[in-house]
C-alpha cells in the first residue's frame, strides 16, 4: 500500500512555498473600496450618538419653523459657495457630502442623513431647499431658506427653515447650530 506524504507528518515540509497571491485591479479596488466604506460607516455611526432625535421640550412640542439671523466674517459669495459646494461641505461638516448645486439638484448630507433637492439659487443672493432628515416618513419634507445679505465685507445669514413636523424643533435647532452653523464658522475663520 502506498503512503501519501500527507498521512506521514513527519515527511511534511516545514517551510511550504508562499503561494503568491497577486490581487487583481477588480479585488484590489474591491479592497479599497470596502476599507473605504468600512471607515465612512465608523465615522457616521461615532458621529450618530451626537446626531439622534432629542426629544422635544414642552414649550417647543408644536413649534414647526425656525428663524436666525446670523452674522459670518466672508462675504455673501463664500458662504454660498461653502453651503453648495460637496468638498467644501465635507470639509466644515467632517461628514460625506454629495451635492448638485443646480436649480433642481439632489443633495445628501452628513454621510446620507439629509437629503433634499435644491429649488432655488440666485447665486450669491439665496438658496432654498427641499430638505429632509432620511428618519422621518417617506414623502415628508421641509423647507431650508437661505438668504445672504451683504454687511461690507462680511455677511448676515437670514434663514428660515419651514414646515417640519411637530416635535423636531428642539432637536432641528440644535442640529443647525452644532452641524452647520458653529463648523461653519470655524471653517471660514
Amino acid at each position: 500500500m502506498a503512503v501519501c506524504p500527507i498521512d506521514r507528518p513527519s515527511e511534511m515540509p516545514m517551510n511550504p512555498a508562499p503561494s503568491a497571491f497577486i490581487p487583481t485591479r477588480r479585488t484590489a479596488l474591491a479592497a479599497i473600496a470596502g476599507t473605504l466604506a468600512v471607515a465612512a460607516l465608523t465615522r457616521a455611526q461615532a458621529q450618530e450618538p451626537a446626531m439622534a432625535q432629542k426629544p422635544a421640550s414642552a414649550a417647543n412640542a408644536a413649534r414647526t419653523s425656525i428663524h436666525y439671523e446670523i452674522d459670518f466674517k466672508p462675504g455673501p459669495q463664500r458662504l454660498y459657495e461653502a453651503i453648495l459646494d460637496q468638498k467644501q461641505f465635507s470639509a466644515f461638516s467632517g461628514m460625506p457630502a454629495t451635492i448638485d448645486p443646480t436649480p433642481g439638484g439632489a443633495f445628501s448630507q452628513f454621510g446620507g442623513m439629509i437629503v433634499g433637492r435644491t429649488i432655488e439659487l440666485v447665486p450669491n443672493q439665496r438658496i432654498v431647499q427641499a430638505w429632509r432628515p432620511t428618519h422621518w416618513d417617506p414623502g415628508i419634507y421641509s423647507i431650508a431658506h437661505f438668504e445672504f445679505n451683504a454687511r461690507g465685507a462680511e455677511t448676515t445669514l437670514v434663514f428660515d427653515h419651514t414646515g417640519f413636523p411637530a416635535g423636531e424643533y428642539d432637536h432641528l435647532d440644535w442640529g443647525w447650530h452644532n452641524h452647520y452653523w458653529d463648523p461653519l464658522k470655524k471653517f471660514l475663520a
